[in-house]
């Protein structure tokens, strides 16, 4: 099936070409949302609101751009999404904690390697660079995400960005300078 005939089924809404597409894109949007919200499942929960999304809207889809690009428009729009409701969950949590109404819990991650220490430092790094990262201007963070972890090209960033190659490339190139600064400070103050 073409991807116009694809098309074609997904306006009339025929399942079978529902499941095609999820078929044909899931792996690649739970991938993507993985990158924004760091955590499997919550990827996969943003995954499904992508696709349940992208079946309740397809009909004003306008094809002026891929099919895909703007799949991963909304993956990356669903996961910014989960992630400010996360932050504020987290605040008002913190404040329900301060008055004494929860307890905080905290996610153990299974180990990578057999060996603790060598598991606790690359489970440090880990975080101090997805800290780093977090830290960026959200377009930033954006191109650099799909560019550097997710292994698009830079007009392919710059499609699903909705923008040119050359902003791309100045938002990768302000993005790598601004993370190289805050590791370096990072590890200047802590080593």
């Amino acid at each position: 099936m073409t991807d116009k005939e694809l098309l074609a089924e997904l306006k009339s809404k025929s399942t079978t070409a529902f499941q095609t597409l999820v078929d044909q894109y899931q792996n690649k949007v739970i991938n993507t949302c993985f990158k924004f919200v760091q955590n499997k499942e919550d990827a996969e929960d943003v995954a499904q609101e992508v696709f349940i999304e992208v079946y309740n809207s397809i009909v004003s889809f306008r094809e002026q751009s891929q099919l895909s690009t703007w799949i991963y428009r909304i993956a990356i729009t669903k996961s910014l999404d989960f992630i400010r409701k996360k932050k504020r969950k987290k605040r008002f949590g913190q404040i329900q904690r301060i008055f004494g109404f929860e307890k905080e819990s905290e996610e153990i991650l299974p180990p990578v390697t057999n060996n603790p220490h060598t598991d606790l430092e690359q489970q440090e790094r880990l975080e101090i660079l997805q800290s780093a990262v977090d830290s960026l201007a959200e377009n930033q963070k954006i191109a650099i995400t799909l560019n550097k972890y997710e292994g698009f090209s830079y007009s392919e960033t710059a499609e699903i960005m909705n923008t040119s190659v050359s902003a791309v490339e100045s938002l990768i190139h302000r993005a790598k300078k601004n993370l190289n600064n805050r590791l370096y400070n990072y590890y200047e103050k802590h080593l």
